[in-house]
């Protein structure tokens, strides 16, 4: 600190006047609210008309908000001269270097408000709370910098070769909820240089809207792509096949595990109501291990070990138990560090349950059986490409499900989309670098 230079302590480069063109004359400070008087530092602009310089008719004041200081809101009051000439014109000072035209914020705030958003994820009334504007103002000033500056980035889709796609659910209604359709950018997940990053939400879940977006994408970006990540549904997967025959679609470790343990479930229900005739009681031997059965073979307990030993020693628990060692090949498979021999184990498990010779008692593990022979090529593809998974596209979810409980819920969908952007899009280090 003892090396540091100061100066004169400095209002107008203190509140950053000086990069909007104007110099402070006065101020005006309460406990709550300060009023900054303001007038513009250039040199008075000649006749739009004759060119020439005119005399002055006075000021008229325009108020703009601006970036709050010391948990006050600050308004800029701008003493604009007004001219006239000879010629009978008459004009005012250019404004364009604080505010844009008609705005209610001056550049500062709007440029504070749009970090406000990104950075510190504020919601976008505390934004207006704190420049002591309304709603509207606040939230339309964000939505248009935001297009502006980022959106409307030309350098936004570059350097993308892994996609993520994925449905959320962005408005619950008593009739149903709604949907969109999320792409994210995995390609740095998967090269280790940062954070998935939100590329765009569209209106739907359907295939017709992932495939109209990727066609609306330049060829040689299509190009570019190597592996789409996704779930099961089967709209994506054929809407990336027809568009970009070339990528290869990644199905999602979680999706595959979920339905394996999906099987896991229905068949000790099936079991217990066969056995007994009603649904599990806490005392009944399915139901009350139904959680350890789902539990990784390498996390159990000895005590757990001993209740699984139990259970299967019943003839009763037979296909429970052979569906039990189906989930847990599925679990081992994934969790397989070397990533060649997890492949040859998933590929050794979808022969076996797909044998014609499988018991037709195993009534859960045919399905499966089913289910992992029509997405084989999806299911293997994992192996061969690290860091390509729906994981990060799930976090992004999470994230915008926390956005929408800052905001309280949202109405407007291309509000929702812009929050969403603003939120997920990856865009603090332009912001913030």
């Amino acid at each position: 600190m003892n090396n540091l230079t100061f100066s004169s302590p400095n209002l107008s480069s203190f509140c950053q006047l000086n990069k909007l063109g104007l110099v402070a004359t006065g101020q005006h400070i309460t406990e709550s609210h300060a009023v900054l008087e303001c007038r513009f530092t250039k040199l008075p602009e000649p006749c739009p008309k004759c060119l020439t310089y005119g005399v002055s008719r006075g000021t008229v004041d325009r108020c703009l908000a601006h970036v709050p200081y010391g948990q006050r809101t600050t308004t800029l009051l701008l003493r604009i001269r007004r001219f006239s000439c000879a010629c009978g014109c008459f004009w005012h000072e250019d404004t364009s270097s604080a505010a844009p035209p008609r705005s209610k914020l001056s550049y500062g705030a709007i440029r504070w408000a749009l970090a406000a958003i990104v950075i510190d994820h504020l919601s976008v009334s505390r934004v207006a709370a704190h420049l002591g504007v309304a709603w509207h103002t606040a939230n339309n000033a964000i939505i248009n910098e935001g297009q502006r500056l980022l959106f409307n980035d030309p350098a936004r889709f570059d350097g993308v070769t892994v996609l993520g796609v994925d449905e959320h659910v962005w408005r619950h209604t008593r009739y149903g909820d709604k949907y969109v359709t999320a792409i994210i950018d995995l390609t740095p997940v998967r090269n280790k240089t940062g954070p998935a990053r939100l590329l765009d939400v569209l209106e739907g879940r359907s295939k017709q809207a992932f495939k109209q977006w990727l066609q609306n994408r330049p060829q040689p970006w299509r190009d570019k792509i190597e592996s789409i990540a996704m779930d099961g549904f089967s709209g994506f997967k054929s809407a990336a096949e027809e568009v970009i025959p070339k990528a290869q679609t990644v199905l999602d470790p979680f999706h595959v595990v979920r339905w394996a343990s999906s099987m896991l479930d229905d068949c000790r229900r099936r079991a217990q109501q066969e056995i007994l005739g009603r649904r599990g009681h806490k005392s009944d031997p399915l139901y009350k291990n139904r959680r350890v059965l789902l539990t990784r073979i390498s996390y159990l307990t000895e005590t757990n070990k001993k209740q699984l030993t139990r259970l299967f020693s019943d003839e009763r628990h037979l296909e429970v138990d052979c569906s039990w060692s189906m989930y847990q090949r599925v679990v081992t498979a994934y969790n397989e560090p070397d990533r060649r021999r997890g492949k040859k184990l998933m590929q050794e498990l979808i022969k076996l349950i797909t044998a014609p010779d499988l018991p037709i008692e195993l009534i859960e593990v045919k399905r499966l059986g089913k289910t992992l022979k029509k997405h084989a090529q999806s299911i293997l593809a994992y192996f061969d490409r690290p860091g390509t998974s729906n994981g990060p596209t799930e976090a992004i979810n999470g994230r915008l499900e926390h956005l929408r409980g800052i905001a309280l819920g949202f109405r407007n969908l291309t509000n929702y989309i812009a929050r969403c952007l603003l939120e997920s899009g990856g865009f603090k280090k332009q912001l913030h670098p």
